[in-house]
């Protein structure tokens, strides 16, 4: 394990910005229209301050362990371990503004998915949701904590699930503001009218505006070439993703989403993170019992497509259901006081008396 500093230039970066060869007409369709477009990279090009963001994210220890990076955040002496996990397409940098609401009562370990960000890229096929979480637990041993509690939204959702799937002695309890989208509960009882109403929302969202992970999941060769390639057609790529799944009333500041999208560039991993739809894939969360890692769910209200309380509860041991007032699907960067206050609040309600049972080893 070593520590590093992140140090990456952006100049080719704004010279291909300056160069982008927009298309015409692109005022009507789908997508976000040529004026908002052309002014984000016009911003991005000339006014985005890489150099204050890098300094911020330096403010931070950065670690590199077996290809993995993380950022390392020690708490009290009696601090719970807190694996804090993202999705696509976000990063680390998601987690940065919940960083000092959280530590203290928790030493936090904030990594990069493999493929995604300072984290290597998988140079092989396998590279599954279910071999990231086993990859996790094992980096949470190295560091020293026997049994540590686990946070995510979108893959971190899923990967938190295969946690508790296949390592359940490993974890005090999961926090989830995400279902994982492959998730199907052991066979029970026949469907409540919500959970039929979820059915047909969750296809009818699917349809309208889930080609973006049919395209990642099948062709992502395809998709990655001209995404490396293209720094505006990534910019849109990626920010169209931001505008539409978070929450009107809390859509990140535009230095935030840029930040992630230079971290994408500069990584040169826009193909790595997407191939990881198609990996998931190949191992749905489809269970045969009920889990018995204790769970807490977050409903941040505009996180679609969501299932009802019933159908998350045929697999996952509910302890807290909380139902939030505002964000979307970037909540711990929409909402960091709420997606704090409700990771400290559900952590007593998981385990009782952690420093009964230390989490270390």
């Amino acid at each position: 394990m070593k520590r590093f500093t992140i140090d990456l230039d952006t100049r080719d970066l704004r010279e291909r910005l300056h160069r982008t060869r927009w298309p015409e007409h692109a005022t009507f369709g789908g997508g976000l229209p040529s004026d908002e477009m052309r002014e984000i990279v016009r911003y991005w090009a000339g006014d985005f301050d890489w150099r204050r963001q890098q300094a911020r994210l330096n403010e931070f220890e950065h670690f590199l362990a077996d290809g993995i990076h993380f950022i390392r955040v020690r708490g009290d002496r009696d601090a719970i371990p807190l694996l804090l996990l993202h999705g696509w397409p976000g990063s680390f940098v998601e987690f940065l503004d919940v960083i000092p609401l959280l530590a203290g009562p928790f030493e936090l370990v904030i990594p990069s998915l493999p493929g995604f960000g300072f984290s290597a890229k998988p140079d092989a096929p396998g590279m599954s949701t279910r071999a990231i979480a086993a990859r996790f637990v094992s980096l949470m041993q190295q560091l020293g904590f026997a049994r540590f509690l686990v946070q995510g939204g979108d893959f971190g959702a899923g990967i938190a699930t295969w946690m508790a799937v296949d390592h359940p002695d490993r974890l005090l309890g999961m926090h989830l503001n995400y279902i994982p989208g492959s998730y199907l509960p052991p066979p029970g009882a026949p469907l409540t009218p919500a959970e039929e109403a979820f059915q047909r929302d969750e296809a009818r969202w699917r349809d309208e505006s889930g080609a973006y992970g049919h395209v990642q999941r099948t062709r992502p060769l395809t998709l990655g070439y001209a995404l490396n390639d293209s720094p505006a057609g990534l910019a849109a790529w990626l920010v169209e993703k931001f505008r539409e799944w978070a929450d009107p009333a809390s859509v990140p500041p535009l230095d935030n989403i840029l930040t992630n999208v230079t971290i994408y560039w500069l990584t040169g991993t826009i193909l790595s993170s997407i191939r990881l739809y198609g990996e998931a894939a190949k191992t749905p969360l489809a269970l045969t019992g009920r889990l018995r890692v204790p769970a807490a769910i977050a409903r941040f209200p505009l996180e679609e497509p969501f299932p009802p309380r019933e159908w998350i509860e045929r697999g996952y041991d509910v302890r807290r259901y909380t139902e939030l007032p505002a964000g979307g699907h970037f909540a711990a960067m929409e909402q960091p006081a709420l997606f704090a206050r409700d990771i400290t609040e559900g952590a007593s309600a998981l385990f009782r008396a952690p420093s009964a049972e230390s989490p270390r080893r």
